[in-house]
Order: C-alpha cells, then structure tokens, then sequence
C-alpha cells in the first residue's frame, strides 16, 4: 500500500484519528460542546454536514452523465478531498456520536470514510473483483447513509 501521493488519505486519516481521540478520551471544547446545544446551531451545522454528504453524490452524476463525464477525474478529486475532511465537519456538527439510530448512522458514516480513504489509488491494485466489491460497498453505504440522514432529518423537524 502506497500513501505519499495520496495526501487526501493522509490528512483524512489524521482528522479520522483526530475524532476518535478526542472521543475516547472525552476532550472537548467548552465553546464548542455550547455551541453545539443551541438549536439554531445544530440546524445550520447539520445542513452543512447533509449538503456535504448530498454533495458527495454528484461524483456519481458525473460519473453517469456523458455530457459530464469528462469533468470525471477533477471531480473525484474533490469527492476524495471533501471525504477527506469529513470527519472535521462530522465534528463540527457533533462532537458526539449519539444513540439508537444516529449511533448507527455514526458508525456508517465512518466506516465508508476508511474505506473512501482507502480507494483502489491507494492501494494500488486493479483487480476488477477488487474495484467491484469496493465500488458496491462504497455505494451501498453511501445509500444507507443518506438514508438516515434523511430519516434524521425528519425526526429532528417532526419532534421540535
């Protein structure tokens, strides 16, 4: 496995370290962990964290699209870079990884993190099996995903 010119991997993997130290060992910034209890916050922090992961799918409209397909490789690009701070605005969001259903949807969400860092260019193998199964598990928890964030969504607009 070669990461030195993957630097999106290398610095996602700090902030995905990063995360999980700070929840481990339960540090946490004052103003922040304030911050993160006003409701007009946590509002506007989530619709940043949701256009984040809505914007994640445009890699696939591009990918799908023949009048966009040649913007394909810059848009990756920006897909790997976006991922990769995706646990800072996770953070951002909540320094918490909740209960029930958002604990599931924590877990998910970083679980397709590690394996976007960890995308066939880093790897370097081009095995089609590989880039298959890669490619299915990227999706279909990228589904899940947005599917609980939408379902999150609800709740929090339902129940206010």
């Amino acid at each position: 496995m070669v990461l030195g010119n993957n630097k999106s991997t290398l610095i996602g993997l700090l902030f995905f370290v990063a995360f999980f130290v700070q929840f481990f060992l339960k540090i946490e910034w004052l103003w922040l962990s304030e911050l993160q209890q006003d409701e007009m916050y946590k509002r506007w922090s989530g619709l940043f964290l949701g256009l984040l992961i809505a914007f994640q799918w445009l890699l696939s409209l591009v990918r799908t699209s023949k009048k966009l397909r040649r913007y394909a490789m810059s848009m990756q690009n920006f897909h790997k870079w976006l991922g990769a701070i995706s646990p800072l605005i996770f953070y951002v969001h909540s320094m918490d990884m909740g209960y029930g259903y958002l604990l599931l949807l924590s877990y998910i969400f970083f679980s397709n993190t590690i394996l976007g860092y960890f995308n066939l260019d880093v790897i370097k193998n081009n095995s089609d099996a590989l880039f298959k199964g890669w490619m299915v598990s990227h999706v279909a928890l990228s589904l899940i995903i947005t599917i609980l964030m939408v379902f999150h969504i609800v709740m929090v607009f339902y129940y206010k």
